[in-house]
């Protein structure tokens, strides 16, 4: 009797947990931070919100690095830094030019026109009026969706600035990652806080 619990317990085993984190869906936004003298947070994956390195093997190895803080270029941010990645990226303006351009009302603290700006009917579109939850084209953004992007595409970093990018990938013809970021704290030369929101991929 005991062998046939002992049996009954093992069998109950044969099978791996469940990876419950693998379950989890991957998170559309978040608040990231870059850290120029950090070998790992110094980029960062937009699918996973997680740091761009990982200490492995007693190594520096890549984890998924979707964007970088300094590294490419001083002071700027640059994408398609990984494999066959190529990436655009196009700085778009502050929250308060932002406004000023395209006239919607704001509330307190900001953000509505950051919030809005997303992919419908194949264009980029920001707010128009803010009671009516309205749309307009945004501007200046058209290339994001033309031809691939290039390897390490490189824009300066600006406190408030919002920013939209696009990767696709050489080897993988049906990738296709679409993030808008806003800087929220910079400190050139040592980090750069962002507010993400992944599009798509």
């Amino acid at each position: 009797m005991r062998g046939l619990i002992i049996l009954a317990v093992l069998a109950g085993c044969a099978s791996p947990p469940l990876d419950v984190a693998a379950a989890e869906p991957l998170p559309e936004t978040g608040v990231s931070t870059l850290y120029f003298r950090d070998p790992l947070s110094r980029s960062m994956s937009f699918a996973s919100g997680g740091e761009g390195g990982v200490f492995q093997d007693f190594m520096v190895k890549n984890h998924g690095s979707d964007i970088d803080f300094g590294h490419y270029s001083a002071n700027e941010f640059t994408v398609g830094i990984e494999g066959g990645r190529q990436g655009a990226i196009v700085d778009i303006g502050s929250s308060v030019s932002l406004q000023e351009q395209y006239g919607y009302s704001e509330t307190v603290g900001r953000g509505q026109g950051f919030a809005s700006i997303r992919l419908h009917d194949g264009q980029f579109v920001i707010l128009k009026d803010y009671q009516l939850q309205t749309t307009q084209a945004l501007q200046g953004v058209d290339t994001l969706l033309g031809e691939p992007g290039d390897a390490n595409a490189s824009v300066p970093v600006h406190t408030d600035h919002v920013y939209l990018m696009r990767l696709t990938d050489r080897h993988e013809p049906t990738f296709e990652r679409i993030v808008k970021f806003q800087v929220i704290a910079y400190t050139p030369g040592e980090s750069a806080t962002i507010r993400w929101h992944r599009i798509s991929g």
